[in-house]
């Protein structure tokens, strides 16, 4: 069990405590730390703390007990991976369009993190309170190209502290229906969950977290175009949601556009992760890798 002994100080003062230790650790999420909250691992001054939104004053000393981490059940299977790059602390995989990152209800089997435990074994990183193999970011099941796996908590937490601060390269490509006018532009808006279907995302006013895009066309064609997209941020589906949002919803996108009978093969999005880019955790070295576009993109490139 690790034990993290915090003093609060004057500019803390009036904070709820998960707030607080949101700040403080960064590399807990909010749900975890509400979570050790009431599972009576949070105490202040010696005194055991309950409530999530206990206010906090200055000169308090916060103590966080963080138990050591469960184990997935998730069982490893002997998937071939493609790998384009790895070491003790990090790898970099290429996930084909059609498998899923991480296992959830209908998709307990065959997923990425089934290859992965049976690729790292026991090289895996454990953040909040669940060893599992350093999945730090995701993409869709249909969406294919790059993604960065950490093997240690050091290196996910280092990797995942870029991502929040907007210092991890993230590059993808599309094909989206219709003309963009504009040779680039920036999609600025808030992101929720969709208010009926659970399983969408929406633009949202008001409520939400913010969520920025940005795009460059690389080629117009008669009804379609190709494009470079940037993501300042990760929300869910960002780059779907904000492409129909703006009406050029990603070709092959049946839950935020339509399916294209001109297109049958194409089974999902057509989006891929093309560019990651990262300070590495030990050797402060900037590194960035990229993956050629799969065979079903420039099959769609073919035909437009």
């Amino acid at each position: 069990m690790e034990i993290l002994n915090i003093l609060t100080e004057e500019s803390d003062s009036g904070l709820r405590i998960d707030k607080f230790l949101i700040k403080k650790t960064e590399n807990l999420s909010r749900a975890f730390i509400q979570k050790l909250i009431e599972n009576g691992q949070v105490e202040l001054n010696g005194h055991l703390i309950i409530n999530k939104s206990f206010k906090i004053s200055p000169n308090q000393i916060i103590t966080v007990k963080i138990p050591e981490p469960e184990n997935l059940n998730v069982k490893p299977e002997n998937i071939a991976l493609d790998i384009l790059y790895e070491d003790d602390d990090l790898l970099i995989v290429n996930k084909p369009k059609g498998m899923v990152v991480h296992p959830a209800p209908g998709n307990y089997n065959h997923t990425l993190v089934n290859a992965l435990m049976y690729h790292c074994q026991n090289s895996l990183s454990g953040i909040n309170g669940i060893l599992r193999p350093g999945i730090i970011h995701r993409i869709d099941k249909d969406t294919s190209g790059l993604l960065i796996v950490a093997k240690t908590d050091n290196a996910h937490r280092h990797l995942a502290e870029q991502i929040k601060n907007h210092t991890f390269t993230r590059l993808y490509e599309a094909v989206v229906n219709g003309i963009l006018p504009q040779d680039n532009g920036t999609i600025i808006t808030n992101i929720a969950r969709h208010k009926i279907n659970r399983k969408k995302m929406a633009v949202c006013i008001g409520k939400g977290k913010l969520a920025i895009t940005h795009y460059e066309v690389i080629q117009r064609f008669k009804k379609y175009t190709h494009l470079k997209l940037k993501l300042e941020t990760g929300r869910t589906h960002q780059i779907r949601v904000h492409m129909s949002h703006i009406g050029h919803y990603v070709l092959g996108d049946e839950v935020y556009g339509n399916k294209n009978k001109n297109f049958d093969f194409l089974i999902g999005q057509c989006l891929h992760a093309k560019t990651i880019g990262f300070i590495h955790p030990s050797t402060g070295q900037y590194m960035e890798f990229e993956s050629a576009l799969p065979d079903y993109f420039k099959k769609v490139l073919s035909l437009i």
